[in-house]
């Protein structure tokens, strides 16, 4: 007897149900949050750009907080080193969510999201290392196209009215997943300035005592809020960047299910942490950072500086190349199949779609150009532009395929039995299959009862008066 062919492994093959519902309630939140952020962002530049431009340099750069603490910090300071570690924090629940339960859990899985990201990142930057090589540019740029911005991305999905299929939105956000991870390697291995060690080991310290409560089940805002502030001030003060607080603790958090647990701690704390990123303190960086002087003259530097040229390249073709590159890669050399539902034009939509690389590129700017607040501002301006074309292609590409992205969403969400299952998972339930027979039969006897009727009204109506 013949050994049965084994199955090809899929490439963006179905979620199983708990991983689906987890995806559509993660993104449903962040969706929210990318049309507050799109909104930030225009009132920024439109706030900047007006006649009252001087008030928002003066609001911008207006300093509060304790200076003994060392946290005498601008309004522009708080929101990039206070309010992106809540995004952070969250950033790290999702990241161990993904390795203990998520798509990275499966060593075979998560090679094709991480070698897309790593080919995601390294792409933009060699883009932009070679632009500015050759123009004789600034190198202190080359992080600032590897980031993606997930909460943009979807801002752009809910606006041009693209729902993507599960498998797609799911690529899209575990592959936004590892960008953070790696966008965080890069800001504590290459932003951190001369280090403090006496609040480093503070820091350290009150990371264990994070970790000691966790494990103890010790429960209660009241105990982790303000371990969590002292944390955040010890490590700010410490010269590593204040965002790695956040998502350090992010991935202490227990992230698998116990019997008799319907959510994780978690996940729980990720419900509630995640409106406040994406609602309040994303859009809130954005407004004090993306405020830049929008002119004929300043468009004409971003295309013809090799920092900026660089950043917009690096956005728009590295990103695009590197995550198609990397996922047809992946797949050609692991002889996997991809889902015959999808295409590789769809791949490639997506992947522009991650050249929008709007808060953390923004972050990434600011920290690489530190000492020149001009190219900083150039750079900004790059990073919205490269953001804005490359929003438009994957609106171009997306929109060419958008009937068969409903499609494909309807059937996955069709629920013919109505017991809050899709019909697609059940397919192997002999339940079902009962249930969906009872319904079809209920139908014909309608069908029948009807059809005896229309014949009876039809022998009245042909009958002589």
């Amino acid at each position: 007897m013949a050994a049965p062919t084994p199955t090809r492994r899929k490439v963006l093959g179905r979620l199983s149900l708990p991983e689906r519902r987890f995806v559509a309630d993660a993104l449903r939140t962040e969706t929210v949050g990318g049309v507050l952020l799109l909104v930030a962002a225009i009132t920024a530049l439109v706030w900047a750009n007006t006649p009252i431009s001087d008030s928002y340099d003066t609001v911008r750069d207006f300093h509060i907080g304790p200076a003994a603490l060392g946290l005498d910090l601008s309004i522009e300071h708080w929101a990039a080193d206070g309010l992106l570690a809540i995004f952070f924090f969250v950033a790290g629940i999702e990241l161990k969510r993904e390795l203990v339960a998520g798509e990275l859990r499966d060593p075979r899985a998560a090679a094709l999201p991480v070698i897309a990201a790593v080919c995601g990142m390294a792409a933009p930057a060699l883009v932009y290392t070679l632009v500015n090589t050759i123009g004789g540019g600034s190198l202190d740029g080359w992080a600032v196209p590897t980031a993606t911005d997930i909460v943009f991305a979807l801002a752009v999905l809910a606006v041009i009215g693209t729902s993507l299929p599960s498998a797609l939105r799911a690529f899209l956000l575990t592959l936004a997943v590892v960008d953070d991870l790696f966008a965080i390697l890069i800001i504590a291995i290459f932003f951190t300035s001369d280090l403090n060690f006496l609040a480093l080991g503070g820091a350290f310290a009150g990371l264990v005592l994070f970790w000691a409560l966790l494990r103890a089940n010790v429960h209660g805002w009241y105990v982790y809020v303000p371990l969590a502030l002292v944390i955040w001030g010890l490590m700010y003060n410490s010269g590593v960047h204040a965002t790695i607080a956040g998502v350090s603790m992010g991935l202490m958090l227990r992230c698998t299910r116990r019997e008799g647990e319907e959510h994780s701690p978690g996940e729980r704390i990720e419900h509630l942490v995640r409106p406040v990123s994406a609602g309040l303190a994303v859009p809130l960086f954005a407004l004090f950072s993306a405020g830049v002087s929008v002119s004929g003259k300043s468009l004409g530097y971003v295309f013809t500086e090799p920092v900026t040229l660089g950043v917009v390249l690096g956005l728009v073709v590295g990103k695009a190349v590197g995550i198609f590159g990397g996922t047809w890669l992946t797949a050609r050399f692991t002889r996997a199949e991809l889902n015959e539902d999808l295409a590789w034009p769809d791949v490639f939509a997506v992947a522009t779609l991650a050249g929008i690389g709007f808060t953390v590129s923004l972050l990434i700017g600011e920290l690489a150009f530190a000492g020149d607040a001009a190219l900083t501002e150039e750079v900004k301006a790059a990073v919205l532009v490269g953001s804005l074309i490359a929003a438009v292609f994957a609106t171009v590409l997306l929109k060419l395929r958008v009937r068969k992205y409903q499609a494909l969403l309807a059937e996955e969400e069709r629920d013919d039995d109505q017991d809050g299952i899709p019909d697609m998972y059940e397919q192997d339930d002999p339940e079902y299959h009962l249930r969906m027979a009872a319904i079809y039969e209920r139908k014909a006897a309608e069908h029948r009862e009807k059809a005896e009727l229309a014949g009876a009204s039809r022998d009245d109506a042909d009958s002589p008066a």
